[in-house]
């Protein structure tokens, strides 16, 4: 056990905590059962952006010491232990023919981690999130117990986007989709207006599994511009023989240095940035093959790309808000573009039916997703504002990416939060599991 800093992604609000490190379903429950005062939370690979990871003066689980994979590839069924990457998953069964069903932006999350914040990818209008393909999760208790649940048990549904206060994932059976090569087949259309792009993705998203849109959210050129990037997995008997491949061996380009001044990331560099990434984009590409890394995971080849940001760092603002609010998404890149808050990461997608998870995110309709440095003058006062028209739309914001939302904004865009505050009172009375972000929100 040691004490250490601890922050999100996004680097903002350290707090300084006793790192416990375990590796077996033992060592959860004798960590649980000699939880402090301030209690335990379980912590992965910290790519939550805000503090769901964090316990000031508490303790935090390391879990990325449980580990271990079996794997059933006639049936494409993975036991995993909940401190596996996804990587480490990704590059166990796709030379076997299966393929990650849910996968957000970064290949670098525990499986334990994309069941607390059940996360979400280009698919979910088709594949729902990250729990709608878990079978099964052994889960420790508050009190130490190991209980299997199941899909419908109320349990499950609290776990799931759940933040880690339910209990600490061991394991989990996750069935993977099937694939017959380690390819992409894409098609890119560029857009030079945001009302362009969205009909384009209401009108065309269903035919295509995976879409996602990269918006300009600089202070150049025309609002909301953008790339679209749909496709779904190569099948292999449609591409050459030569490029028929299962293999997965996703490298890293580059690392970001651990000293970044502030002001790398500014406005000026951030609308530059924009300008030529939406000017190297195609008007329009059909039947592109690109390795799944490319078009998954396009950040993960720069490491620590988080530290570009410098030491103070950036929020993540992510919303959802249903089509009738559609209007909010132009609102929002309006309000940041008055005060030079720039975006150079800004993603749109569209999100399909809402699963049974008490505190998952997604809901039908738009969702989008900014990286703003912080420190950017009237930001907080601005994301304020924003955070009413989500709320008047009945939207809502993603735990895992938040920073900075209040207690009464979370009641009033999670409908289900007093189901999940009571069950968490009855299965945790004295609250061993608590985190920065249980306590900020009163979860």
């Amino acid at each position: 056990m040691s004490d250490v800093l601890l922050s999100g992604w996004g680097r903002t609000a350290p707090t300084r905590a006793h790192v416990v490190e375990v590796s077996d379903a033992a060592h959860v429950a004798a960590a649980l059962l000699h939880a402090p005062a301030r209690g335990l939370i379980a912590r992965g690979l910290g790519r939550s952006y805000g503090d769901p990871a964090q316990n000031a003066g508490g303790d935090v689980l390391d879990i990325t010491g449980l580990t271990g994979i079996t794997f059933d590839a006639a049936n494409g069924v993975a036991t995993v232990a909940a401190g596996v990457s996804l990587d480490a998953l990704m590059r166990e069964c796709t030379p076997q023919g299966w393929w990650v069903p849910v996968t957000p932006g970064t290949r670098q999350v525990t499986v334990g981690g994309a069941i607390a914040a059940d996360v979400h990818g280009k698919n979910h209008h088709v594949d729902g999130t990250f729990t709608a393909h878990v079978a099964r999760m052994a889960l420790s208790l508050p009190d130490g117990t190991l209980v299997n649940v199941y899909p419908g048990d109320a349990l499950f549904n609290a776990t799931a986007g759940g933040m880690g206060l339910t209990g600490v994932v061991v394991e989990a059976d996750i069935q993977l989709l099937p694939i017959t090569t380690a390819l992409a087949r894409v098609d890119t259309d560029r857009f030079d207006d945001l009302d362009s792009l969205m009909a384009a993705m209401a009108s065309g998203d269903d035919q295509y599994r995976y879409s996602v849109a990269w918006v300009d959210a600089g202070t150049r050129g025309t609002l909301g511009r953008g790339i679209l990037i749909r496709g779904d997995h190569a099948n292999a008997a449609d591409i050459p023989e030569r490029k028929r491949t299962l293999a997965f061996d996703p490298g890293t380009l580059a690392t970001v240095p651990a000293l970044v001044p502030n002001g790398l990331l500014n406005k000026a560099s951030i609308t530059a940035l924009n300008e030529a990434w939406f000017r190297k984009a195609p008007r329009q590409r059909r039947d592109e093959l690109q390795s799944l890394t490319a078009f998954f995971h396009p950040l993960d080849m720069a490491r620590d790309w988080n530290r570009m940001y410098g030491p103070r760092g950036f929020l993540q603002y992510q919303f959802v808000v249903p089509d009738s609010a559609g209007h909010v998404v132009q609102r929002t890149l309006e309000a940041l573009r008055m005060i030079g808050a720039t975006s150079f990461l800004t993603v749109l997608k569209r999100f399909g039916a809402e699963g049974p998870g008490l505190l998952s995110f997604p809901r039908p309709g738009w969702t989008l997703a900014l990286d703003i440095p912080t420190g950017v003058p009237g930001l907080a006062a601005v994301l304020d504002s924003l955070d009413e028209l989500v709320i008047e739309g009945g939207g809502r914001l993603y735990l895992a990416k938040d920073s900075r939302m209040t207690p009464r904004t979370l009641e009033l865009t999670y409908p289900r939060l007093a189901q999940f505050r009571a069950l968490r009172a009855e299965i945790d009375p004295n609250r061993r599991l608590n985190s920065d972000l249980a306590r900020r929100l009163d979860l």
